[in-house]
């Protein structure tokens, strides 16, 4: 059988996300023929916690169906364990890279690629606790249906089952490396309440994640597309299309990747940073690794701490160091664009070296940019008043520290990616 790990790591309650993301699994048994090891990563407090534990407890035994909860806790010492027999320098450090004590969208990613490789499985695929499935006839719309059973195979083989290819001839013996759609309902980010005060402000941010070069119709045009998604027409009928997969079109809340790309490259661990999960959907792009695009879009929903007076401005943190990982981000995906076939070794695998190189040459991107990107940020938060002008305050007193973050984050990434290789061995032993 095709041993997968269906994911789900969570900080939140989400009980119900819980038990549909069982059904899923019971879905891909039962009708996919695969092995599912339903992971669920919980940072959440304790208290919810427990409400989780007792979810899981409530899920009916599913054959092939094997589910692992773990807390933090139970993951450190995961972690401990494959960073010890990886016999790497600075254990101290990648264990905080592997598990940070803030937010990180990327490190929650890396712990389940380290974790499905030590459960033997041959895929990875990636929802999220502030999402659900939509609704046909009744019947959840699975995205597994589309990511399997193709990942791993050669994109000739695939071919034949999608609706269409759009493939060039040359690329079809390389293997399919992830399957993915996007999904419908809020803006990913959650900045709609900008773009509501004042369309002007919003494109005045939203732009900022441009690189600086850009003419302004290229950026009006991405300020147009940026976190919608799919839009809000719910799904209706199947359509897939084999591709190299554009970036945009897919989300990390519904998506898949075979185990000869995260095993060999992991995501960046910077924290308190949106974003910082995406960079596969560009490394498969720019190496042109065949994927599948779908429509079974999930829905999105935004939790509402994000909008209490302690959670307004942790995220717009977050969405502030996003914009500046862009100056060492976009200077990384032009050269690996640049190098698009050359990323890859005579068995069209990623050269785990090259990508590290790229990122260690990207920490010398001049500052300059992101200091502009601040003082657009200022200016623009400022006009809305309230409480996006209190959070400019907070923001001009920690200038110094952001553009520190934002080159550290990627030196760290450069060093984890460096190290992945020895911690996945350790993992899959």
């Amino acid at each position: 059988m095709n041993r997968i790990c269906l994911c789900l790591p969570t900080n939140r309650a989400c009980s119900a996300t819980l038990t549909a993301l069982h059904d899923e699994a019971a879905h891909a048994a039962r009708h996919l023929g695969a092995d599912v090891q339903l992971l669920i990563l919980d940072s959440s407090d304790a208290r919810t916690r427990a409400e989780h534990a007792r979810a899981v407890a409530a899920l009916p035994p599913t054959a092939h169906v094997t589910v692992h909860h773990l807390d933090e806790n139970d993951q450190r010492a995961f972690l401990r364990d494959t960073i010890e027999r990886a016999n790497l320098p600075g254990p101290d450090r990648l264990l905080h890279l592997m598990l940070p004590p803030a937010v990180s969208y990327g490190a929650c990613t890396n712990r389940a690629f380290l974790l499905a490789a030590a459960l033997g499985c041959h895929s990875l695929h990636r929802r999220d606790s502030d999402s659900a499935y939509q609704l046909h006839a009744g019947q959840p719309v699975f995205p597994v249906h589309h990511e399997l059973p193709h990942l791993g195979r050669p994109a000739t083989e695939a071919a034949t089952t999608v609706t269409r290819t759009d493939l060039a001839p040359d690329l079809l013996r390389r293997p399919v490396s992830l399957a993915g759609a996007s999904f419908i309902g809020e803006l990913s980010v959650d900045i709609a309440e900008i773009r509501r005060l004042d369309e002007g402000v919003y494109h005045d941010v939203v732009s900022l994640w441009a690189p600086g070069d850009w003419s302004e119709e290229r950026k009006r045009d991405l300020v147009d597309e940026s976190f919608s998604g799919a839009g809000t027409a719910p799904f209706t009928a199947d359509h897939s299309t084999l591709t190299v997969v554009d970036p945009m079109r897919v989300d990390m809340c519904n998506i898949a990747f075979d185990r000869a790309v995260y095993e060999r490259v992991p995501l960046p661990p910077a924290t308190d940073t949106i974003g910082s999960d995406y960079f596969l959907l560009h490394l498969v792009h720019d190496a042109r690794l065949p994927g599948i695009l779908h429509n079974r879009h999930i829905e999105n929903f935004h939790t509402p701490e994000r909008r209490t007076d302690a959670g307004f401005p942790a995220y717009q943190r977050r969405f502030v160091k996003f914009l500046l990982s862009m100056l060492y981000f976009h200077d990384v995906y032009d050269r690996m664009a640049a190098q698009g076939d050359h990323l890859l070794d005579a068995d069209q695998h990623v050269r785990p070296a090259a990508i590290t190189a790229l990122l260690r040459e990207s920490t010398r991107q001049d500052r300059a940019e992101n200091i502009w990107r601040l003082d657009r940020v200022d200016t623009a938060y400022r006009k809305l008043g309230g409480r996006y002008a209190a959070f400019a305050d907070q923001l001009a007193l920690e200038r110094d520290e952001l553009l520190d973050e934002a080159e550290a984050d990627i030196e760290a990434f450069a060093d984890l990616a460096e190290a992945w290789p020895a911690l996945m061995e350790a993992a899959r032993t």
